[in-house]
């Protein structure tokens, strides 16, 4: 039945976005680009899946969103873009220590991560979460794969608007779906999900509209001065600003 439902809302969804920019310009423009194969499975079952797409915008509106707080704020976007397709079904829990991807609430947990690691230099920043586990993770494959989302500036168009790619990729995970049924089982359905929902968040983005962080962890991060998680932490326990 989820399935099912997770897809009907998904096609309303696509729907109301396309009337939405039929009677409203959106401020910058999505194009879907990832590689036609961007889902590859290793001979030890292990899954990778590679989403991507291409923004174009106005210089201004790049500069307006480009900085440390905002990386952090389009980690935040996800996960809300996340609650909202799926009517709520679906909610992320915070802690200090983890985020829980949970099913209507406990102990449904359907996957749990670490904190999220950034890393955030002058043309590039990413935000990864390790996989801990979940009823979507092989017991086997617990503590292995993680999820990451990267931001990249590319060269100006030939009209002068500026361009980011924005990558959503999961990597070494090993879901118990392909372990108690078979992997086309997965692919037909958790799998075939997690493509339409990542494509639908990404083109999404093209409103520009970037949820607030819960944490506020790198709020105070200047923009011209770029830090990795490593380097963050080191300074805070040193007490350097």
């Amino acid at each position: 039945m989820f399935v099912p439902l997770v897809t009907f809302v998904l096609a309303l969804w696509a729907l109301i976005a396309l009337v939405r920019r039929r009677l409203r310009p959106l401020p910058a423009r999505a194009v879907i680009v990832s590689p036609r194969k961007s889902t590859v499975t290793a001979g030890d079952g292990g899954v990778r899946s590679m989403q991507s797409a291409e923004l174009t915008m106005d210089p201004a509106d790049l500069e307006r969103i480009w900085g440390a707080a905002n990386l952090e704020n389009l980690a935040r976007t996800y996960w809300r873009f996340l609650s909202r397709v799926t009517l709520g079904l679906i909610r992320v829990v915070y802690s200090h220590r983890t985020r829980s991807v949970v099913l209507l609430g406990r102990p449904l947990t359907l996957l749990r991560f670490d904190a999220p690691e950034y890393v955030v230099e002058p043309d590039h920043g990413s935000v990864r979460w390790k996989i801990r586990d979940g009823l979507l993770v092989a017991r086997g494959g617990r503590g292995c794969g993680y999820l990451a989302l990267a931001v990249r500036r590319e060269v100006p168009d030939v009209r002068g608007r500026a361009k980011l790619i924005i990558e959503v990729e999961v990597a070494n995970f090993y879901p118990s779906i392909a372990v108690g049924f078979s992997m086309p089982v997965y692919e037909m359905t958790q799998s075939a999900i997690h493509v339409l929902v990542t494509h639908a968040f990404l083109r999404s983005l093209a409103k520009l509209d970037l949820a607030e962080s819960k944490i506020g962890r790198l709020s105070d991060q200047a923009p011209d001065a770029p830090q990795s998680t490593a380097e963050r932490t080191a300074a805070e326990r040193t007490g350097q600003p």
